[in-house]
């Protein structure tokens, strides 16, 4: 499978093309060193070399493929593919990769320059390629049409506003949303007041690129990942699979307890507020309302305007939302300014992992122990309590 096209190839990122990169990357080579975020120290010399993008898949592949497989993982914890440059001793580690495993679904703009400028010339596996990509893109458009048209209805409810206090000198009476000093808002940051959501450059294309949010597409990208690796190192064909089966019956049954956790919170309490929207298909699969994310964008480094954090905080107070969550890519300064406004709780001691795993200690540094913790964390915001593991999930 060939992941990039030559004939419509994005603009490079810095370093990539440079020659200076490119003799780096010689340089490593000649002293032996390699990038290792994710990497299985312990794999033989004649394993698979496997280098994989995100923290999730590194997870996957770690999971499926066990002591066959010397891998490595791109990105650090804590790391974000949105706005990563892999440095010469990622593209060290990936000239050197039989295997690359990518999320696809337009996540990682870096890779076809990372290709490039590496040599790699092994075998791409694309994760997204396991699941149902038009009913991926379905779930974003119909997240994107409600967010269009709440936010076309509190644009119709401002104006009115504005209708009826034509004759009041909003500076002179403090209106908090008026001609008031938004430095207090933390706005200063953000000035993009003359831009709206649609005018973020997303660049990832139709689809949120965040699929293994939803342990359902998790489940479907892992075993893709097992078929794959089973197919190009058919010698441990068996142990592929075999890991593979195990770890699906463990993303099953999280995803069973999961739903369950959350059916029992009333429908009018199950609403989120995010810090981008990364979690779209995890609602998506426990029905639960979006009011909206702190960045308006698939990206976690998009910068919102005055009028996205004044909606925000409205539709905040309009449906309830108990709490603002911070993700753990993510500043929390944004955040508490928005929840301090809206008057409720910001979770922030404890994060939730959307963009990437937490790091080794962190009890959220793999995709199941992310997950549980992510749901946890949720439900204890609203108020509610988490049931036990399955025995499937407490390993």
């Amino acid at each position: 499978m060939t992941l990039h096209s030559r004939g419509a190839r994005r603009a490079p990122q810095h370093l990539l093309r440079s020659g200076a990169a490119l003799a780096a990357v010689a340089a490593l080579a000649l002293t032996g060193c390699s990038a290792e975020h994710g990497g299985s120290a312990g794999a033989d010399g004649d394993a698979l070399r496997v280098v994989a993008t995100t923290t999730q898949l590194t997870d996957f592949a770690r999971e499926i493929g066990g002591d066959d497989i010397a891998l490595t993982g791109l990105l650090a914890p804590g790391g974000s593919a949105h706005h990563f440059d892999p440095t010469p001793a990622d593209l060290l580690a990936l000239s050197e990769a039989d295997v690359l495993i990518v999320n696809g679904a337009g996540l990682e703009t870096f890779i076809d320059d990372a290709i490039d400028a590496s040599g790699f010339t092994g075998e791409v596996i694309t994760a997204s390629d396991g699941i149902d990509l038009d009913e991926a893109t379905a779930i974003t458009a119909e997240g994107e049409a409600e967010a269009a048209g709440e936010a076309a209805a509190a644009d119709a409810d401002h104006d009115h506003a504005d209708e009826e206090h034509a004759d009041h000198d909003h500076a002179s009476e403090g209106d908090a949303h008026g001609a008031e000093d938004h430095a207090d808002h933390d706005h200063a940051d953000h000035d993009h007041a003359g831009e709206s959501a649609a005018e973020h450059d997303h660049d990832h294309g139709p689809t949120n690129p965040h699929l293994w949010t939803s342990p359902r597409y998790a489940a479907d990208m892992a075993a893709h990942i097992g078929e794959e690796l089973a197919r190009i190192d058919s010698a441990h064909a068996a142990d592929y699979q075999s890991r593979s089966a195990a770890y699906g019956e463990q993303l099953d049954a999280l995803d069973v307890w999961a739903a369950a956790q959350f059916a029992a919170v009333p429908a009018a309490e199950r609403v989120l507020v995010t810090g981008h929207d990364s979690l779209r298909y995890y609602l998506h699969n426990y029905d639960i309302g979006f009011a909206g994310s702190i960045l308006p964008s698939f990206e976690d480094n998009a910068e919102p305007s005055a009028a996205d954090i004044d909606a925000l905080v409205a539709r905040i107070t309009e449906l309830g939302v108990p709490a603002v969550f911070v993700e753990s890519s993510m500043s929390p300064k944004l955040a508490r300014t928005i929840a301090k406004e809206a008057g409720v709780t910001v979770v922030d001691a404890e994060s939730l992992y959307a963009d990437s795993l937490g790091a080794p200690g962190s009890g959220a540094d793999t995709y199941l122990t992310a997950t549980v913790h992510n749901t946890r964390v949720i439900l204890e915001a609203w108020g509610a309590e988490a049931a036990p593991l399955p025995s499937t999930l407490q390993s």
